[in-house]
């Protein structure tokens, strides 16, 4: 579940009483937007995503504005915008007004779970407001820090210290920082991003960061971040027919994270596990019809749903089923295999066999007996397999089945067919 844009992340900034530029929704009037011009001279206008959208400002969808009809004619052109970054493409439905601040300095700051650390990671640079892939190392902190003591103010201090930045805004990000941590931590987040901060100047000329952009990740298991009090709708932009059926499966017990890659794919990959997902999600590219972590031991009535809807949906166009995952600590890999082998048997019994080959790659509790269970079903069907267990590279397992893929396209659906005694094949 993500979250970008000051319109939700003002209010969560508010929470912890951390500086945020001056905000103004859709529905700002005429005359509010008129003051807002006048209190602070220049204005942003931001087309509103739901969910996370990148790259907005180099794709040309933030407007800026001196004078009302600027204003205007500005949001009219981002109120609905479309947006395209990677494999997403999102509309606007709306437009924030944020007032401008004048600043010499930007900086960039992120709270995240780091996998290499296997710790809250702060990273941190006095060079913001740009990609921080461009930024030389040396200018940039990436600090990992015990969560059971938090974001303390001399982890910042000795950060700031080590890349050199400016002194004057030391003091003033070691007072604010460590509030993020408090936003971080209690309501459930797994990412947080300010890009830029601007270090505002006061009369007195003493520096005040002040949040410009907000970018933030939640763990939708996590319950804390319902206190936050968002609308329900927030997280479920674009959900397909197929990602809604998913989402009503969600239990305590089980993940069932879908998102629709490419409607167009020829590669059905139930995946287990986050890791795995994202190897898999990368390699396969515009092959996967979806991405998906069905991990966390889901019992065998979820996980049987779970697969009758990916087949209802997909089966028809995909070419390589592939199941894939890490060896599993707890997940019963029998009871997930039998789950799907029923799924699949009920489905070929209801709509007639489909042309496809089966690859899967796993490792874990019960792992024979649930491929056991897999293959007898392949065989009765009649559909061709190939299965890879715990010592296997998920890496060449990837490449196995974007291999498969690749002959299905050149004549190895319609042999599969052919063997089904199905008269024609798409």
């Amino acid at each position: 579940m993500e979250l970008t844009g000051l319109l939700y992340g003002a209010r969560l900034l508010r929470h912890v009483d951390f500086p945020v530029t001056e905000v103004l929704g859709p529905a700002a009037t005429e005359a509010e937007i008129q003051r807002l011009i006048d209190r602070h001279k220049l204005i942003f206008i931001k087309p509103v995503f739901k969910g996370g959208v990148g790259k907005k400002g180099k794709a040309g969808l933030i407007g800026k504005a001196s004078d009302l009809r600027t204003a205007l004619a500005e949001k009219e052109r981002l109120f609905f915008a479309e947006h395209r970054h990677g494999n997403i493409t999102a509309k606007a439905n709306g437009v924030t007004f944020e007032a401008g601040i004048p600043a010499e300095h930007e900086v960039y700051f992120s709270i995240s779970d780091a996998t290499l650390f296997r710790a809250p990671t702060m990273t941190l640079t006095h060079m913001g407001g740009v990609d921080i892939e461009e930024l030389d190392k040396q200018h940039l902190a990436n600090v990992p820090f015990e969560a059971l003591t938090g974001l303390k103010a001399f982890v910042v201090a000795n950060a700031l210290s080590d890349i050199g930045a400016p002194k004057e805004i030391v003091s003033p990000l070691v007072q604010h920082l460590p509030k993020l941590w408090e936003l971080f931590h209690h309501y459930g987040m797994t990412t947080l991003e300010l890009n830029p901060i601007r270090m505002s100047q006061a009369r007195e000329g003493r520096l005040t960061p002040v949040a410009c952009d907000f970018k933030g990740s939640f763990d939708r298991d996590d319950p804390r971040w319902q206190r936050l009090d968002l609308p329900d709708d927030l997280f479920t932009a674009d959900t397909s027919a197929f990602e809604l059926e998913v989402n009503q499966l969600r239990t305590h017990q089980g993940q069932s994270d879908v998102y629709v890659i490419n409607p167009k794919g020829t590669i059905l990959a139930p995946t287990f596990g986050g890791g795995a997902n994202s190897l898999v999600t990368e390699v396969l590219g515009e092959a996967a019809i979806i991405s998906s972590d069905f991990g966390g031991n889901p019992p065998y009535e979820k996980m049987k749903a779970v697969a009758a809807i990916c087949f209802k949906h997909w089966l028809a166009q995909t070419n390589v089923l592939f199941i894939i995952g890490g060896k599993s600590n707890n997940t019963d890999i029998y009871e997930t295999f039998r789950a799907m082998a029923d799924a699949l048997r009920e489905h070929a019994s209801r709509h007639g066999a489909t042309p496809l080959y089966v690859v899967v790659g796993r490792g874990g509790p019960n792992l024979v007996r649930g491929m056991g269970a897999l293959a007898e079903t392949c065989e009765n069907i009649g559909l061709p397999y190939r299965f890879f267990g715990f010592d296997s590279a998920i890496s060449e397992v990837v490449n196995y089945a974007k291999d498969v893929d690749q002959w299905m396209h050149a004549g190895g659906r319609a042999a599969i067919a052919a063997r089904l005694g199905l008269k024609s094949v798409a």
